[in-house]
């Protein structure tokens, strides 16, 4: 895609390296009238210090001078050889990304050998392998450590979920793991604070909160989960199941066990129910290909089985 977004600014471009190309030539042809060989006169830059002391006009050396024509000269080559000139590709057609393709390409050529030795190997046969989990782990500190962090640890504040429990959103077989890196996955909760006849307003996520703490075993109040039963099994039940276990196939997390993706306080469950959330795993089979997703994935589920940390 061009950098250009108006024709406009590719002539501006155009324009002001040629004129300031030019303009540096003709101000040094203008400096250098006077050669340095010819009859010393008495002109002076007109300036006079401690009423005496005056600065001869002289101009520079004659090869001091072609140093800097030397300048111009290589200027005008290389706006000819090379891409200066606003879309113009110039001679030999050169482009950064042409460049970063070229050694994208001789990398990977040299890689690529080990990349599909690791790819013809069963997923659970990589996540054992030390040399694959190094090369794996150089992957994830590049990519992954940005949302679930140098530990995969993720982060409660963000809703990035840990990755080395065995708690899985969207299944932990090799399978799936490959689909999640591949494909990405969006998960949302539909916020319900702006529909009060769902789960009766503040007061009702109140009740639905206490509930769900209760449904894994945490302090709550027992009036209010009662109340919040009703609701959660006329609304959540949906996507959380009846028994709170949640559907994998849709993301919804299972709310019985221990973990959570953004709090279990009566708070931040709360906050959850009246204003939804929503979150997304970014699709990297574009970007990083077959293998080295397949790679990846090997590291996750080695993670979650208590290695590579």
């Amino acid at each position: 895609m061009s950098d250009f977004v108006n024709e406009f600014w590719n002539w501006y471009v155009i324009l002001i390296v040629l004129i300031s190309v030019i303009a540096c030539g003709v101000f040094l042809w203008s400096q250098s009238i006077h050669h340095p060989g010819s009859k010393q006169t008495t002109d002076t830059t007109g300036h006079r210090w401690d009423e005496t002391l005056e600065e001869y006009n002289n101009p520079l050396p004659r090869w001091w001078m072609w140093l800097f024509y030397g300048t111009v000269i290589f200027a005008l080559i290389y706006v000819a050889l090379y891409p200066a000139l606003g879309r113009i590709p110039g001679i030999f057609g050169w482009t950064s990304v042409g460049e970063h393709t070229k050694e994208v390409a001789a990398v990977d050529a040299q890689v690529k050998p080990l990349f599909e030795k690791f790819q013809k190997m069963d997923l659970k046969a990589v996540a054992a392998d030390k040399e694959a989990m190094e090369m794996a782990g150089r992957l994830f500190q590049t990519y992954c450590i940005q949302c679930h962090g140098v530990t995969g640890q993720g982060s409660r504040d963000k809703g990035f979920p840990n990755l080395t429990d065995k708690d899985w959103q969207w299944g932990g077989e090799p399978e799936q793991i490959v689909e999640t890196v591949s494909n990405g996955r969006m998960g949302v909760m539909p916020p319900y604070g702006g529909n009060p006849e769902a789960i009766g307003g503040e007061a009702g996520a109140k009740e639905v909160a206490n509930y769900v703490r209760s449904l894994s075993g945490l302090s709550h109040n027992g009036d209010l989960a009662a109340k919040g039963k009703a609701k959660f099994e006329t609304v959540c039940f949906a996507c959380h199941g009846q028994d709170g276990k949640g559907m994998q196939a849709l993301g919804a997390p299972n709310l019985t066990d221990k973990t959570w993706l953004y709090g279990s306080s009566e708070a931040r469950i709360a906050e959850t129910v009246v204003g939804g959330r929503q979150n997304q795993m970014p699709a990297w089979k574009e970007f990083l290909g077959d293998a080295k997703i397949h790679l990846l994935s090997a590291y996750v589920l080695n993670l979650s089985s208590g290695g590579a940390k």
